[in-house]
């Protein structure tokens, strides 16, 4: 499963990147927000930083306008991949792009049919929110589960990015699922190395070691 940063803080993709678990970032208006910086600068810096897609959204709400938007972001670097809504002039946009060759993210998925109409709109990424899902209190992993079995079915060749994780049990059980990608705060990521009896290893480890008095190197 690939694993993708959903920040746009440069800072932190490249404390990921440099331990090689990095295969793409995803960006929204509210990350580009809260970077306080300007969205193709934010974009063009991150592009630079790993080479797998890095997701960049359209604001705008019509075809027309997706289309011009995009046209610059896709612009800034080979590595942009369009995100567009998951809405009748999200998907014609889609259909649009990637017949050019041009990778699209379709976001805001919260229902098996609509991953339905993504690929059969030519969608490299479909991105399902397992996190707001299970806001509502339904299970957001049942809705993977259903668009893997869709896909399978088809051999549609949209692959699943698991988006708004919320913690590292959804990253477990997207993994057990057979999702494509999974997308998620670098916190999110970070808490993947963490386990008790590592950390518990580590300080028996060094008390040991220190008891020998020596030193390597």
């Amino acid at each position: 499963m690939k694993f993708f940063a959903d920040t746009a803080d440069t800072a932190e993709i490249r404390e990921l990147a440099a331990t090689g678990l990095l295969d793409g970032v995803t960006t929204n208006p509210s990350l580009i927000h809260k970077s306080g910086r300007k969205f193709v600068e934010v974009v063009k810096e991150i592009c630079a930083i790993t080479p797998g897609p890095v997701s960049a959204e359209v604001v705008a709400m019509d075809h027309e306008t997706m289309m011009r938007e995009a046209n610059v972001l896709r612009a800034i670097a080979d590595n942009v991949c369009i995100k567009v809504p998951l809405t009748v002039d999200g998907l014609k946009t889609c259909k649009a792009l990637t017949s050019e060759g041009t990778l699209v993210n379709v976001t805001l998925c919260f229902s098996a049919n609509q991953a339905l109409l993504a690929a059969k709109a030519g969608a490299s990424f479909i991105s399902p929110f397992v996190g707001r899902w299970d806001d509502i209190g339904t299970d957001g992993m049942s809705l993977i589960a259903d668009i893997r079995q869709i896909y399978d079915n088809y051999d549609f060749g949209t692959e699943i990015l698991v988006a708004s994780v919320r913690h590292p049990i959804h990253v477990l059980e997207a993994a057990k699922i057979g999702a494509d990608v999974m997308t998620a705060p670098p916190a999110v990521i970070n808490k993947l190395f963490d386990h008790p009896l590592t950390a518990k290893g580590l300080e028996s480890f060094a008390a040991d070691w220190a008891k020998t008095g020596q030193t390597i190197g």
